[in-house]
Parts: structure tokens; sequence; C-alpha cells
């Protein structure tokens, strides 16, 4: 991460001071001296980002990281399972799920961090949906979850905005992480022979998957049905906005894969 951005802003001194000794020690000492590194960053930036004034997070903060956490620990068991299996990602497309995965482990790791004692367990996952797909014998179904996952991530955080709108910090934080999650989503599509966009509710998909695009068939954006007033198409609309979705609706989603 940019030691420049908002989460190390307000970094207490002493802190920033051992950040960046570290970050000249990993430029001197290589892999070795970031792996021990690594957590004690995530720590102080998650301590940073997400200290309040009293010591302890308002509930329903509590409430929307945890929510967060969960759907990390789905992308990122989901890819570390998938990795695992010999032949199954093919090309340079492997090294595309390394990364994303890796910045799964991360978000994982700053969320705990800033949880601490208030994260939930890691649930069990059933990536079959209950026998509806076989991601790790096929890789188009892998990709389509894939895609599924990172577009259900991206609706999610943006479906929480308000409820951080009180917590800055914690806002921006969680903003940084929704703009990777659309890159992420970008990035699959692309393997998926797709535009990075999506068009209305993203026709073609499985039922089992359809509510991850309920509502991005809306076109009226802020009170104005924008093809009414405008020579803008509903396609054209639905590709320049994404919807959020509620937590209610990304649970459910959710709840498909998950075996507690």
């Amino acid at each position: 991460m940019n030691p420049d951005t908002p989460i190390l802003a307000d970094v207490d001194p002493d802190v920033a001071e051992q950040l960046a000794s570290r970050r000249d020690a990993l430029r001197t000492c290589g892999v070795a001296a970031a792996a021990l590194t690594v957590p004690i960053a995530f720590g102080a930036m998650a301590r940073s980002a997400f200290a309040q004034d009293g010591g302890s997070l308002p509930a329903e903060v509590v409430d929307v990281l945890n929510f967060a956490l969960t759907l990390e620990y789905l992308e990122n068991t989901f890819y570390k399972t998938a990795l695992t299996e010999d032949g199954l990602i093919s090309g340079d497309a492997r090294e595309t799920f390394k990364t994303i995965q890796n910045h799964e482990q991360e978000h994982v790791e700053f969320l705990e961090n800033a949880l601490g004692a208030k994260k939930v367990d890691k649930p069990t996952f059933d990536f079959t949906a209950g026998g509806k797909f076989e991601p790790f014998d096929d890789e188009k179904t892998f990709m389509l979850l894939s895609q599924a996952f990172e577009d259900t991530g991206q609706r999610a955080y943006r479906g929480q905005a308000a409820a951080l709108a009180g917590t800055p910090k914690i806002l921006t934080a969680a903003l940084t992480i929704h703009s990777v999650e659309a890159r992420h989503a970008a990035q699959v599509r692309r393997l998926r022979g797709l535009e990075p966009w999506i068009p209305e509710d993203q026709p073609g998909v499985p039922a089992a998957v359809a509510p991850v695009y309920a509502g991005m068939d809306e076109t009226v954006k802020y009170e104005v049905d924008v093809p009414s007033v405008s020579t803008v198409n509903a396609v054209q609309v639905t590709e320049a906005f994404d919807e959020p979705l509620t937590m209610k609706e990304v649970l459910a989603i959710v709840s498909e894969f998950l075996k507690s």
C-alpha cells in the first residue's frame, strides 16, 4: 500500500517512524524481511484507520465490518482452494488469480486486525452451492463464480457506505477495498471475454447467481429517468452506473455457498 494514502496519514508519529524504518529494511533485506513486516504493518494501519474516540467501535460499524470480513473470507478461501487444484486455471490466468488471492488475504488480515476480538469466525463454505456448481472441476465455472463473487463484493461495499458515513476513517478504508474489488471484477470479466462493465442485469447467468445482478437494469438515477431525457439508451445507462446491494440481499446470495 502507498504510504501516502489517507489510512497512513493519521498513524501515530512513532508508529509511522517504525513503518518507515521497516520499509527501508525491506529494500535491503528483500522477501524475508517482507514476510516478517507485513503482519506488523497491517496491525498498525488497522489500529490507525479504525481507532475511535472512547476506544471502541459502534455496534453498527462492527456489524458492517464483520459483514465485509465474511465476504473476504469467502473470496479468499475460494481462490486458495482453486489454486491448489492442478490444471484448473490455465496460462496467464493463474498468475492473475494468484494476485487476486493475495489481495483478498490482505483484506482479511486488515479487517481481522481492525476488529480484534470482535471479529466473526470464518464460516465453512460449500462452493458447489448444494451441488449446483463444480467450480474446481471446470475453469469456466470457476471464473463464472469468481465474477459473481467479485461483483457481489463491490456492490456490497457500496451498499454499506451510508452506514459508515459517521466514521470517516472507516469509510475511507472501506472504499480503498471497494475500488480493488471492482478492479478484480473487471479483470475476471475480461478473462471471460466480456466487457468490464455490467450491461443491465447480466442476462444469461445461471439462476443461482442471478441475484448478484438484481437491480442493475435500473435506468432511473437520482430521480431522473436518464433515457427519457437524453439520447443515452438503457443499456448504456446501466453500464455507466453500478447499483448497491443491501446487506440482506448480499447475505441471501452468500448463504447459497455456506455450510455454516
